[in-house]
């Protein structure tokens, strides 16, 4: 894969969810908030879309995932706001948001740095996130269900990455070398 520069298309797409995250957070009307979670939701594939077809990113790489736990965190901290799920659901549903950047502290405590790629049960717990969201602002009886549904895939995905993580850290490391 080329690599793009840190003005590129995908990184403006990926930006973009910090104004959208603002957005949501101003309005407290379910037909604003609904077309901002579409946009950002959107983003995140368009993004990724973009990167694949024009060029990675080193800032792209911490970009992405930045201002999708942004976005994430403060539409679920919305959604505890209006009392719909208890803070241990929202606890559950936002558990890979809020461990991955440890786990990526820690590869760095060990002198190991190393960035995971997307995986698949990553992948499933941003859509049972967004399925979450849409769930509070439809006022769906499976507000709950898909709540702890996505608690038990980020809890699969964390494993997944803490496997992946351990493999890194298992394998030869030459000094000065990316391991």
């Amino acid at each position: 894969m080329r690599a793009s520069g840190p003005l590129s298309a995908a990184n403006f797409v990926s930006f973009a969810r910090v104004p959208l995250a603002i957005a949501f957070a101003a309005s407290d009307r379910v037909e604003v908030r609904l077309p901002i979670l579409v946009l950002a939701a959107a983003s995140d594939l368009l993004d990724g879309w973009l990167a694949r077809r024009l060029g990675l990113s080193r800032l792209g790489a911490v970009l992405d995932p930045v201002t999708d736990k942004i976005f994430m965190v403060t539409a679920f901290v919305m959604l505890a706001l209006s009392g719909a799920l208890r803070p241990l659901e929202i606890l559950g549903v936002l558990l890979r948001d809020l461990l991955t950047p440890v786990g990526y502290v820690l590869t760095h405590a060990f002198r190991r740095p190393q960035t995971i790629p997307a995986r698949a049960g990553g992948k499933a717990v941003t859509v049972g996130q967004s399925l979450t969201l849409f769930a509070w602002l439809f006022g769906s009886p499976y507000l709950r269900p898909l709540a702890w549904a996505t608690t038990a895939v980020a809890l699969y995905a964390l494993a997944d990455y803490g496997r992946f993580a351990v493999r890194g850290l298992e394998a030869p490391h030459e000094p000065g070398g990316r391991g």
